[in-house]
């Protein structure tokens, strides 16, 4: 609720229905998953998950990253179920375009290849603007799939004639459960402060992160004027 780009974001209304709300019922649509739960430290977002009977597990304020948020709810959840979970997907509340099958695709390779850490989705960026917002993450992939480097810049740079296409992090992000606990150990990294992205840690740490395409339309709501373009995408 405290965003420093839009404040209150969580509960922004779309169509008559919190953002969060949204993203919450869509990932709940995904047949792949064992279970749904919304990790907040707002008491507002918790109220009103429960409200429409989600669960919700309550997460310190003092969180920077999301993937910190992600791994302190699992222990909470391993220790309620007395279980242990093979794959987390971490889906960021502010992307309530996510489709079920995005789900799906992130984690398909994960399954296929038992040496993939963490998954990112991405798409294609179609037009500068997107391209020049920083509230864009930015991705640049190396010929295997795998991220070089992500940015709130705009990367690679555009030489006139090239036809390197510019792509962006879309947040749907898979984790085997112990590398999301070597994530949580490792000390944040210095371009992950300076770019205030959680993948930067992994990279700077020399780990891999597989890229996967979505084929899905999405777009995330970082500032008001994202919400009003969503508004009309959704209707």
């Amino acid at each position: 609720m405290g965003s420093s780009r839009f404040p209150g974001k969580p509960m922004a209304k779309i169509n008559n229905k919190p953002m969060i709300g949204h993203v919450f019922e869509r990932v709940n649509k995904c047949n792949l998953l064992d279970k749904t739960v919304v990790a907040t430290c707002d008491e507002e977002i918790s109220e009103y998950v429960k409200s429409i009977n989600g669960e919700v597990v309550m997460t310190s304020d003092s969180h920077e990253r999301a993937s910190d948020r992600a791994a302190e709810a699992l222990v909470y959840l391993e220790n309620k179920y007395n279980t242990t979970y093979d794959i987390i997907v971490m889906v960021q509340g502010d992307e309530p375009m996510t489709h079920p099958d995005m789900i799906n695709e992130a984690v398909k390779p994960m399954m296929q290849d038992s040496s993939i850490g963490v998954v990112n989705l991405y798409a294609d960026i179609k037009n500068d603007s997107e391209f020049n917002d920083r509230n864009c993450i930015k991705v640049v992939l190396d010929r295997y799939d795998d991220a070089i480097y992500f940015s709130r810049e705009p990367i690679p740079h555009k030489k006139k004639g090239s036809d390197i296409s510019m792509k962006k992090q879309v947040c749907i992000i898979p984790f085997k459960r112990d590398f999301l606990f070597e994530y949580q150990n490792m000390s944040p990294t210095p371009l992950e402060v300076a770019e205030s992205i959680d993948m930067m840690r992994v990279l700077e740490n020399g780990y891999k992160v597989r890229m996967v395409h979505t084929r899905h339309e999405t777009q995330a709501v970082d500032t008001k004027e994202d919400l009003e373009k969503v508004q009309l995408l959704m209707s």
